[in-house]
Order: structure tokens, then C-alpha cells, then sequence
């Protein structure tokens, strides 16, 4: 008897980290439905191409989507779910947000937004993009998986992210970036406690992966002259980097405090006080907001 197949949503597996996830899961013999929205499609095409898999088991779909813009993320939302017959139609079993940029805050928001694009591609635009699939996530008991990074420990004071994360605030690549994934980790918990009971919410951290797309918006940062040799003895390769998002796909280990989300690229669920700096429910409720507010300030019709 033939095994249904599972449908995988994904953003950022254009390349990278991402790109190698899918990979992995075209190799296996578990059918798949990939509906994947990216920004490049046919230079996306081009390279899934070159993957051979079982296009008799897996199915992939790729759609165009382009976080920096909310109106994009709306559209995209409406694709998916029209290709799953609505909700009351095929499920998503699983949600990757990977989409990442590392860029500094220098010139004008995009579109228009107050915000610096990094923080409205890590945080703004796939938290909107979970409102809008939330019907169908809650109908579909989906797993929901944030790809984090230990770098939100680098934020000392989240009170700053007000400041950092504006359109043209000045701050530098290493600034912006931990302070957007600290935003997208705050959401992580906002959504682990909203959809309690109907969705999984795991947070996972690849690693320090340097041969990604990310080193591009931060090149001076991420060389080798530029960081302790600590730092690059604990470098993962991106397959590494793959495998450890994957096991937030399967992981059922939760520990019983649901301020333990997350899961590190070397199998833990760190400690709550680890990551402190994530759990002020206060700090969640400002930089989560609802999908009208998200709408009506970022001039989504």
C-alpha cells in the first residue's frame, strides 16, 4: 500500500541550508508535496533540476515570493492554500520558515515600511505568513519549524530592538541580524502558545554554517581574520547544518517547559535560562502582532 503523501511549506529553500532539506527529503522514499515560495523561480527551477529524485513519489511546486514585500506574502499564502483545496482540503503536515537576510540598516524601509529590510524578511513577513495559513495549520495539526540561531544571545539588551531593527538606523549586519532572529524567536513562543494543543512549534539553530547565503550581507563579519579560531572550530558544514533542522521535523522529546523551544544544532533542548532573553511575554505581544495590524501598517489590500 502506496504511503500519503506529506505536504512540506516552505520559505528560504531556495539555496543554503534550505535548498539542502529539501534534497534530503527527495531522496526517501516517504512521498512528499513541496510547495515552496522563493524569490527566483526559474533560476530555483533550474537548480532542482539537476537533483535527480522520484518524480512518480514527490511532487514540487515552487512559488513566487519575496518576504520584503507583505503583498507578495499575501498572494503566496492565497496559492497555497488553493492548491490544497482549502481548508477543507489536502493538510500542510509541515511549515519551515528559513528565509534569511543579514544585512545592515542602511536606506529606507521596503515598501514604504519603517523597518529595516532584515527584520520584516526574518520576522515581520513569515510571522503574517503563519496568520494567513493559520486555518489551515490548526485543521491540519502541522508541525511548525523556525530555523533560529544561538546569535539572538548576542542581543544584551532586547529594549534596543526598537531602535536597531527602524529603516535606516545605521546598525551593522552583526547587530541587526541577531536582533531580527531575537523578534522571530519571540514569535516562535507567541505562536508555541497560541496554537497550543492543535500545532507543534519548534525552534531549531543549524549552527554557525559560513558557507551560506547569509555570510553575503555580512562578508567583513564573517571571515576568518575577523573572529576568534574558536568560533570557526565549531563550524558546520551545510549538510550538518540540514541534518539538524531536519531532526526539528521529527523531534518528539519536548521537555515539559514550554519556555524550552529550543532545539540546538547539536540535539539539546537548551535550558530556559539560556535563552532568557526570549521569554519576556511582554517583549512577545509588541513584536507579535496581529494580522490586521500587520495589514493595515504595511498597506496590504
Amino acid at each position: 500500500m502506496a504511503s500519503i503523501a506529506k505536504t512540506v511549506v516552505a520559505t528560504g529553500a531556495s539555496s543554503g541550508l534550505g535548498f539542502e532539506v529539501i534534497k534530503h527529503l527527495l531522496a526517501q522514499p516517504q512521498p512528499y508535496r513541496f510547495i515552496l515560495g522563493v524569490r527566483d523561480v526559474p533560476t530555483t527551477q533550474a537548480a532542482y533540476n539537476r537533483v535527480q529524485y522520484d518524480k512518480s513519489q514527490h511532487t514540487l511546486t515552487l512559488l513566487p515570493l519575496e518576504l520584503s514585500d507583505l503583498r507578495t506574502v499575501k498572494t503566496f499564502a492565497g496559492q497555497v492554500l488553493e492548491r490544497l483545496g482549502g481548508n477543507a482540503g489536502e493538510g500542510i503536515d509541515y511549515l519551515m520558515l528559513n528565509a534569511a537576510r543579514s544585512h545592515a540598516a542602511e536606506g529606507p524601509g521596503p515598501n514604504g515600511s519603517k523597518w529595516c529590510e532584515t527584520y520584516v524578511v526574518n520576522h515581520l513577513s513569515q510571522h503574517y505568513l503563519v496568520h494567513l495559513l493559520r486555518d489551515k495549520l490548526v485543521a491540519s495539526a502541522s508541525r511548525l519549524v523556525f530555523v533560529s540561531s544561538g546569535a539572538v544571545n548576542m542581543v544584551k539588551d532586547p529594549s534596543t530592538l526598537s531602535t536597531t531593527l527602524l529603516a535606516n538606523s545605521g546598525a551593522a549586519p552583526m547587530t541587526v541580524y541577531p536582533a531580527s532572529k531575537l523578534a522571530a524567536l519571540y514569535g516562535a513562543h507567541w505562536w508555541r502558545r497560541e496554537l497550543a494543543g492543535k500545532c507543534t512549534v519548534v525552534a531549531v539553530s543549524p549552527g554557525l554554517i559560513p558557507d551560506t547565503g547569509l555570510s553575503r550581507g555580512m562578508p567583513d563579519a564573517m571571515s576568518k581574520s575577523n573572529l576568534p579560531p574558536e568560533v570557526f572550530k565549531d563550524a558546520k558544514s551545510v549538510e550538518e547544518g540540514a541534518a539538524s533542522i531536519l531532526a526539528a521535523f521529527t523531534r518528539a522529546d519536548f521537555p515539559e517547559d514550554l519556555n524550552r523551544i529550543f532545539l540546538t544544532s547539536w540535539g539539546e533542548w537548551w535550558p530556559a535560562e539560556t535563552i532568557r532573553a526570549s521569554l519576556d511575554k511582554g517583549e512577545w505581544e509588541r513584536w507579535c502582532r496581529g494580522r490586521e495590524e500587520i495589514e493595515r501598517d504595511g498597506g496590504v489590500v
